[in-house]
């Protein structure tokens, strides 16, 4: 049994994770989906950006897989007086590591070695000091003289077209000393428990989430009731605890006089009535919202490494919207206006033009948590500065839906959630997101980066056949929201 930096980790957070993820390397929850990989490739993206903000440096090229290989070149890069080695690849105590990036820390090529960690966050976070300092421990046993340790992360200061300081490096090599001490302890135990034939039984709890989900977390948390009350709305862990401490398990069995806050309360009468409840107001609420009524949506991508001018690593850029207005007398047609960039370069300008024209005459914009459209409407504005009062009238116009569902309706298929995923499909019948190619937001902005900013990934027909499912996912969202406002109008 041999461990790697990753499997390390993952060690650190739960030794019967580790024990399935070595024995079961084809274990199903191990597979790795569209929005992990899209996380992986981003990573590469960032590490091979970072080498050109140290360089000069020797690459390790050989495949992931070929570790004796990389190893051997490592010592021979090393021996022949390399300043600075990309993915140095080195194995001692049964650990493998290669590290980001590799240089001495004396400019003319003497003296101990800096390593360098890259992380496309834009801050180093508690879980990167045991990643460097597991290299740290394998590099020293190697023979490596270590006197820095640094995190090279994402600036959020930098903005596009500079890159010059997309990258600010802080150093670690006070808490990664400090560290240092716990890994060969550690190391020794996770070998030793993935020598066994069963893995570990350990009780599962907050480690489970944090810093990073498990995959396995099914095979340990046994199946939640219908109701439970984890799903309890804004109610905190501590007091979830204390009323399963007092026997409730799920919201089937509280009783009237347990005090919950208003929004739980009306979740308590609906799951244990079977009936979905509505308070008084609504109708006033709604009659209050005037005709014509436009139904607006974003998609937004959000990349590590900024492409448009003035936008900072991880900035929401909005790259595609839809808009429906309904009917505008009884009877009469439903209209639709979409917009998805084409192309690489920078989409704000034209969405923004089309957004105003799609929106003119509306006096109501019905859309879903208004604090996310607000906000890209605000930046719109920067971007486009010709078109900001067209824009800031369009947030004038602006309806948020999700606080009224919160304040006037609860139906029993809501699960403790107010999202726009759990609201349609329980008020309006036949909308459905779990059958369509794209059905989830954060799979559309990945699928939004690849078909705008790395179009050579596919082929023209998997072009297209993407531009299709994203516009069809945007267009359900605005009919969604559409829907969730007829049906309130009829429960109210």
């Amino acid at each position: 049994m041999r461990l790697s930096k990753s499997k390390f980790i993952q060690g650190l957070g739960c030794h019967r994770a580790l024990w399935w993820a070595v024995h079961e390397p084809d274990a199903p929850e191990r597979a790795v989906g569209p929005a992990l990989q899209a996380i992986f490739e981003q990573g590469t993206r960032v590490g091979e950006l970072a080498r050109g903000h140290v360089p000069g440096g020797h690459l390790i090229d050989f495949p992931y897989t070929e570790s004796e290989m990389r190893i051997a070149a490592t010592r021979t890069a090393i021996e022949r007086g390399a300043r600075v080695i990309y993915e140095a690849a080195f194995r001692e105590d049964d650990v493998f590591v290669a590290v980001d990036i590799l240089h001495r820390a004396n400019a003319k090529g003497r003296g101990g070695w800096t390593l360098t960690e890259v992380k496309s966050t834009t801050k180093v976070k508690d879980e990167h000091v045991p990643d460097a300092a597991v290299q740290m421990h394998v590099l020293q046993r190697a023979g490596l003289p270590i006197t820095r340790v640094e995190v090279m992360h994402l600036n959020r200061e930098c903005r596009y077209p500079d890159l010059s300081n997309v990258f600010t490096r802080s150093d670690v090599t006070e808490e990664v000393e400090d560290y240092l001490p716990s890994v060969q302890p550690e190391v020794k135990a996770q070998l030793v428990m993935l020598r066994r034939s069963k893995p570990p039984a350990i009780e599962p709890g907050a480690h489970c989430s944090a810093p990073y989900e498990c995959p396995f977390m099914h095979r340990c948390w046994p199946a939640a009731p219908e109701h439970a009350i984890a799903t309890l709305y804004h109610v905190s862990a501590a007091r979830r605890e204390a009323l399963i401490d007092e026997g409730y398990e799920t919201i089937f069995d509280l009783p009237d006089d347990v005090e919950l806050n208003p929004t739980a309360e009306r979740q308590r009468r609906a799951v244990q009535n079977n009936e979905i409840v509505v308070e008084d107001g609504l109708r006033e609420v709604l009659e209050a919202l005037e005709a014509p009524i436009a139904h607006l949506d974003f998609e937004t991508i959000n990349p590590a490494i900024p492409a448009w001018e003035g936008c900072r690593p991880y900035d929401a850029v909005p790259v595609q919207f839809s808009v429906h207005v309904e009917p505008r007398r009884a009877g009469g047609p439903l209209e639709h206006a979409e917009w998805l960039a084409e192309g690489s370069g920078d989409p704000r300008a034209p969405l923004a033009h089309a957004l105003v024209d799609a929106l003119r005459g509306a006096r109501t914009i019905v859309v879903y948590h208004a604090p996310f459209e607000i906000g890209r409407l605000r930046e719109l504005q920067a971007a486009v500065p010709e078109l900001a009062e067209d824009l800031e009238d369009i947030i004038d116009r602006v309806v948020d839906l999700l606080p009224i569902v919160r304040a006037y309706v609860y139906h029993p298929d809501f699960g403790g959630s107010f999202s726009l995923k759990k609201v349609a499909p329980a008020l309006v019948e036949c909308l459905r997101y779990d059958d369509m190619e794209i059905g989830e937001g954060g799979e559309a902005s990945c699928a939004l980066e690849a078909l705008l900013l790395r179009p050579e990934t596919m082929k023209r027909a998997e072009r297209a056949r993407v531009r299709k499912a994203l516009l069809a996912y945007c267009q359900q969202d605005t009919l969604a929201t559409m829907g969730v406002l007829q049906r309130l109008r009829e429960l109210s």
